[in-house]
C-alpha cells in the first residue's frame, strides 16, 4: 500500500465533545428488568471530538480541539490526557453551570457495546468567527460531529468554507442535515444505521452501502466513506466531470480477534483524515484506516486503544478491495 510519509504534520482542528466513559464489562448485554453481576468498571478518557482528535494527533497531525468540559475532576483528567497526545486545547472551554459530558458504555464478551450519553457540559459549546477564522486559516480539515450544538456546527461549516478549510462530517448521533449543509461537506464518514437513516434505504452489504453512498453524493456531499464494521468499508470518491456516477469500492477489513469496538469509528475517522491530508487517495486512506481500526478493536478503552503512526505502518495484511 502506497501511504505518504509525513515529512511536515498536517493542521487539523477538531470540533467535538469531550466525555469521561465509565465503562461496564458485562457477560451479556442485559434484558430488560434483568439484573446481572458486572465484570468490571473503568473511566476512561473520551467523547467522539476527543477521540477524534487523539486518533488525529497519533497518526502524525497537529491537532487544535474546540470543546467543552466543566470545572469538575474529569475535566481535568480529560485535558491532561489530551495533553499528553499533544494537541493544542487553548480552545477547550470550562462551564461552571454543568458537569463534564459522561457516557456510559457496556461491553459484552463479544466486544459489541451499547452507550448512553449524558452531554453536560458539551451542550454548553459556543464558537464565534472571530476565533474559527484564525484556527481555519491554514488548517487541512475541521473535523465535526454531532454532539455537540448543530448551531456551532453550522458556524464551523460556514468559516470553513470562507477560508478555504476542507470540512470532515461524522453526523453522529445521526439527524437529517439541513440541504444548505451538504455542498459545505468535503468528506462524510458515516456507519452502516447512519448511511440508510439518511438515505432512507437499508445498509447491510457493501452493495448497499455503495448504493448509498452515491446517494448522499447526489445531495451534495464530496467523498463518501461507509464503513462496515467487520466487513471493512465502501469508499465513494468524487464524481469527475467525465464520468456518469462516482466511482465506488468496497475495501475488506482484517479478520482480527475483537475485544472493544468503543472507538473504533473514531479511529477510523482520525486516521482517513490524516492521510486525506498528506496527500493519499480516498482508496489509500480508507486502507490505512481501516488497519488502524483494526488495531483499535483488540484493546479496550476508547482513548486507550487509538493505535500510532508506527503501529500502523507495520501492519502488513493484504488489503484486498473490489468496485461495487
Amino acid at each position: 500500500m502506497n501511504v505518504p510519509i509525513l515529512s511536515q504534520a498536517p493542521r487539523i482542528v477538531v470540533l467535538g465533545s469531550l466525555n469521561m466513559d465509565l465503562v461496564l464489562r458485562v457477560p451479556h448485554m442485559p434484558r430488560a428488568g434483568e439484573t446481572m453481576l458486572g465484570q468490571s468498571l473503568s473511566q476512561v478518557p473520551g467523547g467522539k471530538g476527543g477521540n477524534q482528535a487523539v486518533s488525529c494527533a497519533r497518526q502524525g497531525a497537529a491537532v487544535s480541539l474546540l470543546s467543552c468540559v466543566g470545572e469538575d475532576a474529569y475535566a481535568d483528567q480529560l485535558l491532561a490526557g489530551l495533553v499528553a497526545d499533544h494537541i493544542d486545547v487553548q480552545h477547550v472551554q470550562r462551564s461552571a453551570r454543568d458537569a463534564t459530558g459522561v457516557a456510559v458504555i457496556s461491553v459484552d464478551d463479544s466486544a459489541q457495546n451499547q452507550i448512553v450519553v449524558v452531554p453536560g457540559a458539551n451542550l454548553r459549546l459556543q464558537v464565534t468567527e472571530p476565533v474559527l477564522r484564525p484556527l481555519l486559516q491554514d488548517a487541512a480539515y475541521v473535523v465535526l460531529q454531532f454532539e455537540t450544538p448543530l448551531e456551532e456546527v453550522d458556524q464551523a461549516l460556514r468559516s470553513a468554507r470562507a477560508v478555504g478549510c476542507k470540512t470532515v462530517l461524522n453526523p453522529s448521533p445521526v439527524q437529517p442535515l439541513p440541504d444548505a449543509w451538504w455542498p459545505a461537506i468535503d468528506v462524510l464518514v458515516v456507519n452502516e444505521a447512519e448511511a440508510a437513516q439518511l438515505s432512507g434505504s437499508p445498509v447491510d452489504s457493501p452493495e448497499s452501502a455503495a448504493r448509498a453512498a452515491r446517494w448522499l453524493q447526489a445531495k451534495g456531499a464530496g467523498q463518501v466513506v461507509v464503513t462496515l464494521g467487520s466487513q471493512g468499508a465502501v469508499c465513494c470518491d468524487a464524481r469527475s466531470a467525465s464520468t456518469a456516477e462516482a466511482p465506488a469500492h468496497w475495501h475488506r477489513a482484517p479478520q482480527v480477534q475483537a475485544v472493544d469496538t468503543t472507538a473504533a469509528g473514531d479511529t477510523f475517522l482520525g486516521a482517513l483524515t490524516v492521510q486525506l491530508a498528506s496527500g493519499a487517495s480516498l482508496d489509500e486512506a480508507t486502507q490505512w484506516a481501516i488497519r488502524a481500526a483494526g488495531i483499535c478493536v483488540t484493546r479496550a478503552g476508547a482513548q486507550p486503544s487509538i493505535p500510532f503512526h508506527a503501529e500502523v505502518a507495520t501492519r502488513t495484511e493484504a488489503s484486498p478491495w473490489s468496485p461495487v
